[in-house]
């Protein structure tokens, strides 16, 4: 039986043989196919970030790290010591290397190898700009700002109970609906909106990158209609040499007045300027108050009620941390208790930028910032100072405002209202929720 068995694989395989000696002598028979497809693998895309070719690198991303430094930074990704030393001094005059912020974002471009070692160093203050020092041939530092596109959007809204609510309705952001109440802000009383008032806007957002969204950029142009009063407001630049751009009536007239009413935006006064004031805490002697308190949460953006210059920025005694700014001969303003203090001495500021930002620093009971007034060199209460009015345009810009205006004004015009939304209500029965909010069948 063991032969038999054996005798039949050997069959087997004298069969497996004879067919391969077949298949080889016949190899003059077989007719290769020339048109056979060839395929192809596809290069990477280039991918460019900071003016480099990333494909070129490998690319090592992190942030700054508590006790980081340039050096330990380099050191750590095997460059020498004395190369440190080298790429500091070449590259001082562009860039200050001690100024690196923890939680700051960088980059290291390294050589695409096995050594992987780093051959630009780029660092990125904020979303904008970024710092490049680059040492893989000669050592050379320089800033750049990233592409920056400007996208146009309109907006439109009815308000059911406040400005806020009704640009969330329509998906947009919070920072539109508190740029629209500085622009009116001495046209219109935004704690004190009607239902079925109206709004329209353009305005332009921001991107890095074509993609990273970096917020608001202006308001272009808008209308309000409040207690059925119609108010436009056009953007209009009335000084290059400075940059201030202010906003417009559709006849020219200004908007604004030469002081906002507050440093704060969506703020309540919680103490008022008082001559007279008593304090229990101190015995319930007279301890005059020449300050409006605006209370507000603590980080909450203290802005310029001005144009003007500031001549101090400083942390003393009761003021705590304080801004004051001097806008002409007549009028300074100065704002005490910051958190922290954005804007230093000899600083331009103008209306509406931000200087500091609120906390509880000095004598205070509670979040807020004291807003202080001079005129003529006296401390008075500016609500019942008779302030001056804004600029208005000059007799020669006139012309070309109105001229500029003409394409925003029809723009404006035509964005319709959004439609009333539809709701589902437990009978299935569709109903439509108009501006007012009563249901309509």
């Amino acid at each position: 039986m063991e032969q038999a068995r054996i005798g039949r694989l050997g069959k087997k395989y004298l069969i497996l043989l004879f067919c391969i000696i077949t298949a080889f002598s016949c190899k003059e028979d077989v007719v290769i196919p020339q048109n056979l497809d060839t395929v192809l693998v596809d290069e990477p895309e280039d991918v460019y970030e900071f003016g480099f070719n990333l494909n070129d690198y490998v690319v090592k991303r992190d942030t700054i790290k508590s006790g980081d430094s340039f050096g330990q930074i380099l050191e750590r990704n095997n460059i020498s010591y004395p190369k440190i030393f080298e790429i500091a001094e070449e590259s001082k005059d562009s860039f200050d290397i001690r100024k690196l912020q923890i939680g700051k974002p960088y980059t290291l471009l390294c050589s695409n190898d096995s050594l992987q070692k780093p051959k630009c160093f780029i660092y990125q203050p904020n979303k904008e700009k970024y710092v490049v020092i680059d040492f893989q041939d000669s050592i050379k530092a320089y800033t750049s700002t990233k592409p920056i596109k400007y996208i146009e959007k309109e907006a439109s809204g009815i308000i059911t109970s406040n400005i806020s609510q009704a640009m969330d309705d329509q998906g947009k952001p919070f920072m539109l609906a508190l740029k629209m109440s500085d622009i009116y802000a001495w046209t219109i009383d935004f704690s004190r909106l009607q239902k079925n008032d109206k709004f329209k806007v353009i305005y332009t957002e921001k991107y890095i990158d074509d993609s990273i969204y970096a917020g608001i950029h202006e308001i272009k142009s808008a209308y309000f209609e409040h207690n059925k009063e119609p108010f436009y407001a056009f953007e209009f630049e009335t000084d290059s040499v400075l940059g201030i751009r202010d906003y417009f009536s559709e006849e020219a007239k200004n908007l604004r007045r030469a002081f906002l009413k507050a440093p704060v935006s969506f703020s309540r006064i919680s103490s008022r300027y008082n001559l007279k004031r008593r304090i229990a805490l101190y015995g319930n002697r007279v301890r005059p108050h020449k300050g409006t308190d605006f209370a507000a949460s603590i980080g909450t953006p203290i802005m310029a009620t001005a144009n003007g210059t500031v001549v101090e920025s400083a942390r003393r005694g009761g003021n705590g941390n304080y801004v004051k700014v001097k806008h002409n001969n007549t009028y300074t303003t100065q704002y005490l208790h910051m958190k922290s203090r954005k804007a230093k001495v000899g600083d331009f500021v103008k209306q509406g930028d931000v200087i500091g930002y609120v906390g509880m620093t000095g004598n205070t009971s509670g979040p807020h910032v004291c807003y202080r007034f001079w005129k003529n060199g006296r401390q008075v209460d500016p609500f019942k100072e008779k302030l001056p009015e804004a600029k208005p345009i000059s007799d020669s810009l006139k012309i070309e405002f109105l001229e500029y205006i003409k394409p925003l004004k029809i723009q404006l015009d035509t964005i319709d209202y959004p439609m009333p939304r539809i709701e589902k209500i437990e009978n299935d029965s569709l109903l439509i929720k108009s501006g007012d909010n009563k249901l309509l069948t």
